[in-house]
């Protein structure tokens, strides 16, 4: 299984609409891809390494999937409306990365 991490650096000023991307953007990712998504998870930015300091992303999602290839198959075919959708809720770039899930629900 892979893991496929959206991440939202936390930056000042930023725009990020925790509730659009939480009920619609995200919901819209598991309507395009199907069964290529397993299933899926939204984080929210609460604090970073220390007391009072700011969490490093704002947001994030995790796309789990059976393979890197059926990722590919599913957000592939709808990249460019997932992709357009980004402006709706925010301003800031994503940090991608597909990980392999070596230990998962332990």
């Amino acid at each position: 299984m892979v893991k496929v991490s959206v991440m939202y650096p936390n930056k000042p000023g930023a725009r990020f609409d925790h509730d659009y991307y939480r009920d619609r953007h995200m919901p819209l990712v598991k309507s395009r891809m199907g069964e290529k998504c397993k299933y899926y998870t939204v984080d929210k930015g609460l604090a970073g390494d220390a007391p009072g300091k700011p969490p490093t992303y704002i947001a994030m999602c995790h796309i789990f999937c059976d393979s890197v290839e059926a990722f590919q198959e599913g957000f592939g075919p709808h990249a460019s409306e997932i992709l357009a959708d980004i402006a709706n809720y925010t301003d800031l770039a994503p940090v991608l990365q597909i990980s392999e899930v070596v230990v998962g629900r332990s």
